[in-house]
């Protein structure tokens, strides 16, 4: 059994992380809230400008969108990983990045894969074994629309001047603060669209047809990415509460444990040296 001291430093230095862990926590809850509801706020918009730009895409004659759309063999793919600049969050990073790896060595074997790093911890991990092209982990210190924008229509322009053939994202989708969803999403070219759609909306546009497709095609490429670093900033949050309050709770139980140890040993002690009074005041005696 470990001595006493040895027992009160490990009391000590768990009631540390376990107050670090309780702070990070509360940290994350509090960024948690700013970001769910960003997200939240933006899905009703990006959900009516897809529904837009169906019923004017249907009500088109020919492919308006043959810029984003074109349909090539797929020889060069560029996958955007989504992460977090920092750990302690779970496996939220971990599942990306084992989505990643996945899609680029098994899904895509034989093809010439890219990687697009936006966090520091796709970066640093997939790069060891990967080829990994940019990277965009700044984006976090100052998340805005016009900045997510700039990284779209730097895809936007590596897939109409033929450097890819194909582009996807993999972010962490946000449903709850105990539940990411890893999501895999085509980003260019663009995905026919699924089912019927209502062609028959009143609407009265100005400009033309066309011009407003020119032009909510790339609009939509764009609320697309912030979407989806929106949500996994929302989820990395969520999935960092989870995972402090687990560690709270952990270093709670082990803190508990070992002040029950450090009792019985106190005990042990105590009584062995009330032996050692009782029999050397008894061999006096004698």
């Amino acid at each position: 059994m470990a001595n006493l001291k040895e027992i009160r430093n490990r009391i000590t230095s768990v009631s540390s992380t376990m107050q670090i862990t309780s702070a990070m926590k509360m940290v994350s809850a509090a960024k948690l809230k700013k970001a769910q509801d960003a997200i939240t706020a933006m899905r009703p918009y990006s959900d009516k400008l897809t529904e837009l730009l169906q019923s004017l895409s249907a009500s088109l004659e020919g492919d308006a969108r043959s810029q984003f759309a074109e349909k090539r063999e797929v020889n060069k793919v560029l996958l955007v990983a989504i992460t977090s600049n920092r750990g302690l969050c779970g496996a939220f990073n971990t599942n990306i990045i084992k989505q990643t790896a996945h899609l680029a060595g098994r899904a895509y074997a034989g093809k010439h894969v890219d990687i697009m790093a936006i966090g520091k911890k796709a970066n640093d991990i997939l790069k060891k074994k990967h080829s990994v092209v940019k990277n965009h982990s700044a984006i976090y210190e100052d998340l805005s629309f016009d900045n997510v924008a700039l990284i779209a229509e730097e895809l936007m322009e590596m897939f109409t001047s033929g450097a890819y053939d194909k582009i996807e994202i993999i972010y962490n989708s946000f449903k709850n603060a105990a539940t990411q969803i890893v999501m895999t999403e085509q980003f260019l070219p663009i995905k026919p669209m699924d089912g019927e759609v209502n062609t028959n909306t009143d609407y009265v546009y100005e400009p033309t047809k066309l011009e407003i497709v020119q032009q909510l095609i790339p609009k939509s490429l764009k609320t697309q990415l912030y979407k989806g670093i929106r949500d996994s900033f929302a989820s990395e949050h969520g999935a960092r509460m989870t995972a402090m309050h687990k560690a709270t709770d952990n270093a709670t139980d082990l803190r508990d444990q070992l002040k029950l140890t450090y009792n019985k040993a106190r005990q042990a002690a105590i009584t062995n040296e009330i032996l050692e009074i009782v029999g050397g005041a008894e061999a006096l005696a004698n």
